[in-house]
């Protein structure tokens, strides 16, 4: 059986009209699938409308107390509900999830040896059996960018990362396809060039396109998570823009061992 789990970045989040695309898209998904979101921009824009000052380190969120409010407001909250209510429209039967929601995933608090991330968490175990039984119940679960330690605590978790362990988890018991849907149609050779879409991209080309700095930044911990998926057992991985999931032909970018 395959599972398919597709993660969507803050900019199909932030334009209506392509939340309403992408959705329309993956409700045309058969079989099961799993739907992952974070949702940064929004976050950052509520933070600063309240006074907060975000801070980011390669590209990921530094959570102090206030911001960890914010996110887990926008993300578990608006973000979540306002997905599960447009997939509910299109006969998708979603529930919305944080990892602490039948402790379905939890995580340890990050512990960096230079920098203080505050209150995020690394993933430590996928309840794969409680994953197992919604999906076979036909249950589309919509995980949040929160998670918890199982003492209380929520914990701001990358998107990404959660996507992957989700997908290592779900490879033990099923086949699964792992895609990274954003508004650009892949990893671009030229940032400035749509069009530069890379299509294949191996462990060896990687370290290569970073030496470069091709890839930098947000991409970085983006990949990471991709390679070690695949070293981990998820069958495929495929980044690009949310058109290629009813239309393969799409130029789109594949990650490789």
């Amino acid at each position: 059986m395959e599972v398919t789990v597709i993660k969507i970045g803050g900019n199909i989040i932030d334009n209506p009209t392509e939340l309403e695309q992408f959705l329309t898209d993956f409700s045309k998904i058969e079989g099961y699938k799993v739907l992952v979101h974070g949702g940064g921009k929004s976050a950052t824009k509520m933070a600063q409308s309240i006074g907060l000052v975000p801070q980011m380190i390669d590209g990921r969120r530094i959570t102090d107390a206030p911001m960890l409010d914010v996110v887990v407001m926008i993300y578990a909250g608006q973000i979540n509900k306002h997905i599960v209510a447009q997939l509910q429209a299109k006969n998708n039967n979603a529930i919305g999830f944080s990892g602490a929601d039948g402790n379905l995933i939890q995580s340890t608090k990050r512990n960096h040896p230079t920098i203080d991330y505050g209150f995020v968490g690394d993933v430590k175990q996928v309840n794969t059996s409680l994953l197992k039984t919604l999906l076979e119940a036909g249950i589309i679960p919509v995980f949040c960018a929160i998670t918890h330690d199982k003492n209380g605590q929520l914990l701001n978790t990358n998107a990404d990362t959660i996507a992957s362990e989700l997908s290592i988890a779900l490879s033990e018991v099923f086949d699964v396809t792992l895609t990274y849907c954003f508004e650009k149609q892949g990893v671009l050779q030229d940032s400035e060039d749509d069009n530069s879409v890379i299509t294949e991209i191996n462990e060896e080309l990687y370290n290569k396109l970073k030496t470069e700095k091709v890839i930098h930044s947000g991409m970085i911990p983006k990949l990471d998570n991709c390679f070690n998926s695949l070293s981990r057992g998820v069958q495929k991985i495929k980044i690009g823009h949310h058109k290629m999931l009813q239309n393969p032909d799409i130029p789109h970018t594949t990650i490789t061992l």
